[in-house]
Parts: structure tokens; sequence; C-alpha cells
């Protein structure tokens, strides 16, 4: 019997070619056969979207408090992603239109050269206890070095089943931050503890071992705590995706390859230099992040945060990403950024979409989701600069926003196309031109 694992092999020069070609003009029934012919989807698994991937209002009422109902996104896939080797659909749980068609679109092209290549840093998540009124600050960090490993222990025993499948803590570090009257601070004696937390985002895991230790370090120090939690700034858990394209490769309408790589390189440099326009550049990128993230059962607030303090690491806030000329001319492409996730634990033991995320995507590690997300990330960046310094933003927008007006008009499955496509020849593209044609539809 061949397994979905064998199946992947088999198809894997012809997902993109064959199977999934032209996979936005498919039915949603013929994409979830076309998802199962290609081996990315178990046949016994396409009942999963007859329920539409939705929890139960008994799980709903459990994850939540003063729960009343649930709110569904849209839950898409985009194609043709081939990374470190490897073809993927990625499942992305998103409301805005273009994301997923822009995200395909970079994929495609750059999967025609090589595609994204990408390296990730030792998993090691990052906790703090943070104390006050520590009386002799070089006397303290000196005695928290010395017992740096009786810290450890203490840690590790606080949570001894991470210890047990490999994880755990495994080294500090001391921050001292000074007193600052301009905001009326006082100074903070900070201790960090890098904790592998294997395939868990281990949030949990975490904070149970600096509560822990807080005794501890205050009978060391002196000192008062004020709070021990995780950080959400995962520096310790970076990954990178990089991908390469040629010159040939970026023409685009009238617009020569060299044009467009020199322009993309300039739109990059002003997101680097420009806080205004990094913080839209950046959002761009998070655009395609946050929705695998989303659907992958993953705290995508969490990593929002660390994502935009990293865009902050050098005192000004700039562009994660960064695109340069290479020796030969080609257009090199790179993003980094912390990604605190994992592959178990949280909602994604119990919600159905989640779950079927993480089967689509070939069931990965956390090291290897780290990687894909980063890919998603490069791929909309990629395409929302080219966009922007080519035919401009809009043109790619329009025509999904004029299916958005059809739908807010009223417009049934069958009339949608028909208004997008009448909308996209007028003037004024609004909800009362959207209702005006819908009306003359209905009276034909």
């Amino acid at each position: 019997m061949i397994n979905v694992t064998q199946k992947r092999r088999m198809f894997m020069s012809e997902k993109n070619t064959g199977y999934l070609a032209q996979f936005y003009k498919k039915s949603q029934t013929e994409r979830i056969q076309a998802l199962i012919q290609a081996g990315f989807l178990e046949k016994e698994k396409q009942d999963a979207f007859d329920d539409q991937l939705a929890i139960s209002l008994d799980i709903a009422n459990g994850m939540i408090e003063n729960q009343i109902a649930t709110y569904q996104l849209p839950f898409g896939i985009a194609t043709n992603f081939l990374i470190d080797g490897k073809d993927y659909v990625i499942p992305m749980a998103i409301e805005e239109p273009s994301v997923i068609a822009a995200a395909s679109s970079a994929a495609k092209l750059v999967a025609q050269y090589g595609g994204f290549q990408t390296a990730v840093t030792d998993r090691l998540m990052i906790g703090q206890v943070i104390l006050t009124d520590v009386p002799h600050l070089s006397e303290a960090i000196a005695i928290l070095h010395d017992n740096e490993i009786e810290i450890i222990q203490a840690a590790n025993q606080a949570h001894p089943s991470i210890v047990k499948r490999g994880g755990g803590a495994d080294g500090i570090r001391i921050r001292e931050i000074a007193e600052d009257l301009t905001v009326g601070s006082p100074s903070f004696l900070i201790i960090h503890l890098h904790v592998e937390t294997l395939e868990a985002m281990g949030a949990n895991i975490i904070n149970t071992m600096m509560e822990a230790i807080i005794p501890m370090l205050e009978n060391l120090t002196n000192g008062n705590a004020l709070m021990g939690i995780l950080s959400n700034y995962a520096t310790e858990c970076l990954a990178t995706a990089t991908c390469r394209l040629p010159v040939s490769a970026l023409a685009k309408d009238n617009w020569s390859g060299v044009e467009v790589r020199d322009r993309l390189i300039l739109a990059a440099q002003v997101a680097t230099v420009d806080p205004y326009r990094a913080v839209t550049h950046n959002k761009g990128i998070m655009n395609g992040i946050d929705a695998i993230v989303l659907a992958s059962g993953n705290d995508w607030r969490a990593i929002e945060a660390g994502a935009h303090a990293y865009a902050s690491r050098s005192g000004q806030y700039r562009s994660l990403s960064s695109w340069r000329k290479a020796d030969n001319g080609d257009l090199i492409g790179e993003l980094t950024l912390p990604l605190s996730i994992g592959t178990v634990g949280g909602s994604i033991s119990f919600h159905p979409g989640a779950q079927m995320a993480h089967h689509l995507l070939g069931n990965p590690d956390a090291e290897t989701l780290e990687a894909i997300i980063a890919s998603v990330g490069l791929a909309q960046n990629f395409s929302a600069l080219r966009a922007l310094v080519t035919e401009g933003i809009q043109q790619g927008h329009m025509g999904l926003h004029a299916r958005s007006l059809a739908i807010s008009a009223g417009a049934s499955r069958e009339e949608i196309d028909q208004v997008a496509t009448q909308l996209k020849t007028v003037k004024n593209m609004n909800l009362a031109t959207a209702k005006e044609i819908l009306k003359n539809i209905q009276k034909k």
C-alpha cells in the first residue's frame, strides 16, 4: 500500500505542472480532489471539508471565556512552493484578497530557479525573571554566574518531562537595565533562561520554569522578583529564507528585467531607511506569515510582536527583508525573523483546521515549519515589491476587490463573477455601482 509520503515522492515533478495547475480556476471540490491526486491530502481526509473544519461549540467554550459563537476565516491554499528541494502547498487562514494569489505567483517563479533555501538556528526560547532593588549589582551578577549550573538544574527540575524528551534549560544570560530618569524607570536586573522546547512553542514550559527559580534568584541576589515569564522576542530562534532570480525572469509588461531588479532593490532600501515605508513593507511580509501561522494553530500575535521588535533591533524600525544584486546580476532576496512556533500543544492538538494545515504540510517538525513560514514571507514580499515598482499595487487588488463588492451587494455564487467582471469596466468601483449591476443582472 502506498502511503502519503511515498505519494509525495512519486508526484514530486507533477504537482505544480499537472494536478495543481491553474488551481485558482478549479471549484472547491476540484481543488480538494487535486490535492488528493498530488499526494498532499489523503482521500480519507476529504470528509473533514464537509464540516468546513469547524470546531464544536463545546470545544470553543473550553478555549476562551464568555464564548457565544465561533468566527470563521477563509482557509485557502497557496501553491507552487519549492522549499529546500521539496514541494509544498501552503495552508492559509486569511480574510484579505490577493495574499494567496501573490504568494502562489511568486513561488511559481522562484521554483523555476531553485526555489527557496532556508537556514534555522537552534530552537532556544527565552524566559525572564526580572529583579528590582538589587543592593549590589556587580556582586549579584558574579554570584549568578557562579551558580549558573544550579539555576539550570532548578529550572529543569520544575519541568522534568521536557528534559526526558531531550530538551530543557541549557544556559542563562544576565542583563542590567540602567535607571532611566527620562521615563522614571529604576534599574532592573534581568536573568534570561534559554530553553530548548523541542516541538512545542513552550510558553507553559518556560513560565513554569521561571516561576520555579524565582526564590533561588531572590536569595542569591537579595533582590525582589517583579515577575517570571517567557519572552516572545525569540532572538535565539531565527529562521532565514533566501531566493535567487536571474534578470531574465524579472521583466514585466514594458519593464525590462534590469529595470525591475534595480527598482525592486531601491524599494527595499527605502524600507530600510524610512520607518513609514518599513511598516507597510513589513505588513506585507506578515500578510503571508500570519496566515500560515494562524492556519497552523500557532500564536500569530506573538510572531507579530517578535518580528516587529526584530525589525527595530538597530534602534530604528527597518525592513525585515533585504534585496541585492549578485555579482552576475541576479536578484537575491533574504528574510530573517524570530519564529517561536510549535507543532504540538495548544489548539494544534484539537482544532480540526490546525490539524488539517499540518497534514497538508506533511506534518513537519518545528524547524521545518519555521523554514516554510519564512519562505512564505519572502514570497509575499517579492510579489508586493514587484507590483509596486511596475504596474502598481492596485491592478491586482482591484480584481479581487470587485468580487468583495459583489458579495457585499448580495450576489449569489453564480452572480459574483458576472458582477465583478462588469465592475472592472466602470469608472467608479463601489458598492452602489455593484448593487446597480446586480439589479440589472437579476432583471434579465
